[in-house]
């Protein structure tokens, strides 16, 4: 079992690996078990490998996915009673749709369900076998078929083409991720896969923006990098869509901020430990971190302006996260990934948590035109698991990394109860 290490010696260890690995997409890519990052926080240990190395430039990011390499994730699929899948579960490890599904309440089997909507992925450089990994994920869990022959599947470059980006075992991991969790949530929704050239702001951004070009009004980003003094530039450029819902993910390293989870235009998803349990919902949740330093993010942003419906008093600025989801690598959710892995894997990360936040506002419907659906949780927090135990690092005790009842950084308002609290 590989024991914890301090969040400084991880963060300098991944800084090392991106010099060596330097890519031209401007972002070292770690091999699958060169850098990991140690014991997953609430149910037991597991050790991980993050599928995108730290950024070696800046304006560049990296992804949110963790996959774990050693350990057993906890397994909800003993529970059969809950399992609505047509195909076994029990060959694989991680939780599945009919998992999802039960634990945020989500009736997302039935047949008008998220139909005809469209959840896009924007993530760098290409999977090769992001199609043909999609069809054996949902053959494996009962779900419809979503492929580019029926019209339920596409995959463009950042300019809307099928010149795409030189393949990277690493974003492809994330890739899977991704696709994987829209299928899990939405099995009904149509899925958009645009691929940046490189892991730049720029690209990615302009991804984002050719996705909304192609109709989504959906789109999850699971990636980030640092807050810098420039990034309210591309929040004009990239992530200001309004009637659009755009999730970005809080980042696996813990206390502290990411951009673009930051923007105020986008909803910022932080992450939990998921565990069944007996009580009346059948599950419960804490904030997935601890105090060596992996655990969802959180924190106050140096740069961006609070917006008018975040109403928090202990940080002036913009506070992450706005809701969260499943993230923690040793409550793990199933991915089936063959571009540099060998199948069925066990993930976890933010990068988990920021496509299913994306797939339940596509459940609750297209968002009003001119709307901030960011904003929309904040108007119903009823319809919102509170998850009020847990802390991501040190903070003081405040609330910006240890839960509590109400609002709180790690987890922000809480977890799905359905889809009321994402209508606009």
């Amino acid at each position: 079992m590989r024991t914890s290490i301090t969040s400084a010696a991880r963060r300098t260890a991944l800084a090392a690996t991106a010099v060596v690995g330097l890519t031209l997409s401007g972002l070292a890519v770690a091999p699958a078990d060169a850098a990991p990052a140690a014991g997953a926080h609430g149910h037991g240990h597991v050790s991980v490998a993050r599928s995108c190395a730290v950024p070696s430039h800046v304006g560049y990011m990296a992804c949110n996915a963790l996959r774990v390499t050693s350990g057993t994730p906890l397994k909800a699929h003993a529970t059969g009673a809950r399992s609505t899948s047509a195909a076994p579960a029990a060959a694989v490890s991680g939780f599945g749709p009919a998992d999802i599904q039960s634990a945020y309440n989500l009736a997302s089997a039935a047949a008008s369900s998220g139909a005809g909507q469209t959840v896009a992925i924007v993530d760098a450089q290409d999977d090769p076998n992001a199609e043909t990994d999609l069809a054996t994920y949902r053959s494996q869990f009962g779900l419809p078929a979503c492929t580019s022959a029926n019209g339920c599947f596409s995959k463009v470059d950042e300019n809307g083409g099928t010149n795409y980006p030189s393949a990277d075992s690493g974003w492809a991991g994330e890739i899977s991720l991704d696709l994987d969790m829209v299928s899990a949530t939405c099995p009904n929704c149509n899925i958009l896969l645009v691929e940046a050239n490189t892991a730049s702001t720029d690209d990615l951004g302009t991804a984002v923006n050719q996705a909304v070009t192609l109709g989504a009004k959906f789109v999850s980003n699971s990636y980030g990098g640092s807050e810098s003094a420039d990034e309210t530039n591309a929040d004009s450029q990239y992530y200001n869509h309004p009637g659009v819902a755009i999730t970005a993910s809080a980042g696996d390293s813990g206390y502290g901020v990411e951009y673009p989870a930051a923007s105020p235009y986008v909803t910022s998803v932080g992450g939990t430990s998921l565990t069944a349990d007996s009580s009346a919902r059948g599950w419960s949740e804490s904030v997935w971190g601890g105090t060596s330093g992996d655990g969802t993010g959180s924190g106050c942003s140096a740069y961006e302006a609070k917006p008018t419906w975040q109403t928090d008093s202990g940080c002036g600025n913009r506070t992450v996260a706005d809701v969260s989801a499943v993230a923690d690598p040793a409550t793990g959710v199933a991915v089936y990934d063959t571009y540099g892995a060998s199948g069925w894997q066990v993930y976890g990360g933010t990068s988990a948590s920021s496509p299913i936040i994306a797939s339940v506002y596509a459940l609750a419907g297209t968002p009003g035109a001119n709307t901030t659906p960011a904003s929309d949780p904040y108007a119903n927090t009823s319809a919102l698991n509170d998850v009020t135990s847990g802390t991501n690092g040190d903070c003081g005790g405040s609330y910006l990394c240890t839960a509590g009842s109400g609002y709180d950084g790690p987890t922000g308002l809480g977890t799905p109860n359905g889809t009321a609290a994402f209508v606009g």
